[in-house]
């Protein structure tokens, strides 16, 4: 069920938004009625803006319908980070309020402020939004604030149970070698490196910085940037969990794009002149925090190691037909597993020649 209280009224779902508009004038001053608009991403979970009557701007985000596997799409887990952040210097949205009353909404939500910016697909985008001067500014705000995460203490900040404090690396070698075995049946296709890997990682693990909140997904696709590249606000906190801060910011370079990584050209948002290159900000990091980071090429080694591992999963399930493969240039994804690995393989090989 849904009122005229929006644009496009079939299009909400998820909501009764006459119940959700009354419960939200409860919780905090709004001018009914809302004007309620779908915003694109956050994983498939249902995220719409909603504008009052005197302009406000909120967004009011949910899991998505159907069967859920069990604590995916945790609105509380979210809401829960940004409110404990907000009073940090870390840039999250205001939280508003969080809801699990089923006579409310048929699963829990919560609302939080609107802020302005734009995330960072693609390369178009950049060039759509942020000038070469912009772009250094940019890359520089967003490695400061990634920094400004790992340096704020879960205790301080009530976030002390968010995760395990120990095991971070030999969980993630654990989780996902078992992802790259129970999907081999369906994929058909093993790699020795990936055991072999595994096996060299495990044994190599250094020991665990005290433990911060990482993000697991920090990317500029997941921030939102001002036109003078000022990071504005960070987003989608869903699998953030307390681990080995080193391990979040191998995770970012990894995915960092430079101008030179694809000489045929790339479509990543960094790929264009102007950012920040990878070691300006490894070393933008470290002196921000101060961390030791002797050990980030074997973060960066598990991360690409990894992210070959969830590639085959991915794979894997187009191959057995649980998701539809029409349009999905198969190839190129196992292309993209096995350059991953490669990429795993070069780290690790570089610190065992140094040794």
């Amino acid at each position: 069920m849904t009122t005229d209280s929006h644009d496009d009224a079939d299009e909400v779902v998820g909501f009764d938004t006459a119940v959700v508009e009354a419960w939200l004038a409860t919780v905090t001053d709004v001018a009914r009625p809302l004007r309620w608009k779908r915003l694109p991403g956050g994983h498939s979970n249902l995220t719409y803006q909603l504008t009052d009557d005197a302009g406000r701007e909120l967004v009011i985000r949910r899991p998505p319908q159907g069967e859920l596997i069990p604590k995916a799409h945790d609105m509380w887990r979210e809401y829960q980070i940004i409110d404990a952040l907000w009073p940090t210097p870390v840039p999250v949205a205001e939280p508003i309020a969080y809801c699990d009353d089923r006579a409310i909404a048929e699963t829990h939500f919560y609302v939080m402020s609107k802020v302005d910016g734009r995330a960072l697909y693609s390369a178009a985008e950049v060039g759509d939004w942020l000038s070469v001067p912009a772009r250094r500014n940019a890359g520089e705000s967003f490695i400061d604030v990634l920094a400004a995460l790992h340096t704020v203490e879960p205790a301080a900040v009530g976030l002390d149970e968010l995760g395990r404090h120990d095991g971070y690396a030999a969980r993630q070698l654990k989780t996902w070698h078992a992802s790259w075995m129970a999907s081999m049946p369906a994929s058909g296709l093993d790699d020795a490196r990936i055991h072999e890997l595994h096996d060299w990682l495990s044994t190599s693990i250094p020991e665990q910085r005290p433990a911060r909140v990482v993000h697991g997904d920090y990317g500029p696709h997941n921030s939102l940037f001002s036109s003078e590249g000022e990071l504005t606000t960070v987003l989608d906190w869903e699998i953030a969990t307390l681990g080995e801060p080193i391990a979040d910011l191998a995770y970012t370079i990894n995915a960092w794009a430079e101008p030179t990584d694809a000489p045929g050209g790339s479509d990543a948002p960094t790929s264009l002149p102007g950012f920040p290159t990878r070691a300006e900000l490894i070393a933008r990091y470290g002196a921000a925090t101060g961390a030791d980071l002797t050990h980030l090429d074997y973060f960066r080694a598990l991360n690409w190691w990894k992210t070959g591992c969830i590639l085959h999963g991915v794979y894997a399930r187009y191959v057995a037909g649980q998701k539809s493969s029409e349009g999905v240039d198969l190839p190129s994804m196992v292309a993209r597993m096995n350059a991953a690995i490669d990429q795993a393989a070069i780290f690790a090989d570089q610190i065992r020649g140094a040794r």
